[in-house]
């Protein structure tokens, strides 16, 4: 046996170890490739792309896509196999995103550890383009949705695509590349859950994630932020109630804009007198504000937004549970203080919310709330 076999299983891979030798065995799903076996890719001599390729044969992209029709589950990928999935590539056509589900399934569990629709997975919540560039998710002119979250296994994984609109068909390009190799025994499970609340009840909260139970660690988290209001939306607190936390969490932070990164509203104008008031998108590798919808006074008439923070750096580790939940707050007679900063009061709003979370953790994960319809979810 190497002497490399026991140091690198081909996981965890960066630039810093980009050099070194492993065991683990390359593979990819495709449309070309649908179980992913070695030696058995471009062989299809039907499919999408058959009439096209018609002049050419077998092995010219005869089936570059599957089509899923409608109220169909497609298992995108179903891997009998130790491994990890290391990279995810989709682009979907004909259907909004929205009506699309995505699924995983770690090592036989008969629940999801994943149920997102697919836009808000890839950070593009409201059926809209947005580039993102940060380092576990990446979406690409034009609508190429990629992710680079390390997904381990230790015998099988399924990951599924449902198709909920009652009419339409969906088209859809995709690729998994995952290694085949041994886990090791530190490694939880990746787990992202959607939740929507819409809207947001007075004085209330949205809850990102609840009834969290096993050991792991908090990675991220997407919003999709709907503003019901006029003015500043966002000195809302984001709180991470840690294993006994009850009444107060371990973690509050300082106000929407903060935990995303940012400062002021998001708002160069606003400190920079020299700069037009407005607000100004941004992607970087740990966070980023990459979708600002403004209202264009006819059919697009409420401010929307999207924003991403990655905990790569810092991951918020729990032993046995987890709670996440942010406030909705602006300010009362927004534009009319005279200046006088103790003069101001806080805001409730009652925003339209939708978050993804997502977590590492050990198995069995408890059931997620059920998914709501596709008419609670849909976005106009």
């Amino acid at each position: 046996m190497n002497n490399y076999n026991n140091k690198f299983n081909g996981l965890g891979v960066s630039v810093a170890n980009l050099s070194w030798l492993s065991d683990a065995k390359s593979r990819s799903i495709s449309p070309e490739n649908l179980t992913g076996e070695a030696g058995k890719g471009g062989m299809a001599t039907e499919g999408t792309g058959k009439g096209c390729a018609r002049d050419l044969g077998q092995g010219w992209k005869v089936s570059p896509s599957i089509e899923i029709e409608p109220g169909q589950h497609f298992d995108l990928a179903n891997i009998k196999t130790p491994g990890a999935i290391q990279q995810i590539w989709l682009t979907a056509f004909g259907v909004k995103h929205r009506d699309l589900i995505l699924r995983m399934y770690w090592d036989d569990q008969q629940t999801p550890s994943v149920e997102v629709p697919l836009g808000d997975f890839f950070c593009c919540g409201w059926q809209q383009y947005a580039h993102v560039d940060s380092l576990v998710v990446s979406v690409n002119p034009a609508y190429a949705f990629n992710c680079f979250w390390e997904m381990p296994y230790r015998k099988n994984a399924r990951i599924t695509l449902e198709n909920r609109d009652p009419l339409q068909q969906a088209i859809i390009y995709y690729q998994i590349n995952y290694v085949e190799t041994e886990v090791a025994e530190h490694c939880a499970y990746f787990h992202a859950q959607f939740r929507r609340t819409n809207p947001v009840p007075y004085k209330g909260l949205h809850t990102l994630l609840e009834g969290i139970e096993g050991k792991g660690h908090y990675v991220g988290t997407y919003m999709a932020w709907g503003v019901n209001n006029c003015g500043w939306w966002g000195e809302g607190e984001i709180k991470f109630y840690i294993d006994e936390d009850n009444a107060f969490p371990t973690i509050c932070g300082t106000g929407t804009e903060d935990y995303f990164l940012g400062a002021y509203n998001f708002d160069v104008g606003a400190v920079d007198s020299r700069e037009p008031s407005a607000y100004t998108e941004y992607t970087t590798a740990y966070a980023g504000l990459p979708q600002v919808i403004r209202p264009d006074g006819v059919y697009n008439a409420q401010q929307r937004f999207g924003m991403y923070r990655w905990h790569i750096t810092d991951p918020i580790r729990f032993e046995h549970k987890l709670k996440v939940d942010i406030q909705a707050l602006g300010w009362r007679d927004y534009g009319n203080w005279g200046g006088d900063y103790e003069q101001r009061r806080y805001l409730p709003l009652q925003d339209d919310i939708a978050s993804v979370s997502f977590w590492y953790q050990t198995l069995p994960s408890k059931p997620f709330p059920a998914l709501p319809d596709r008419d609670f979810l849909e976005v106009n």
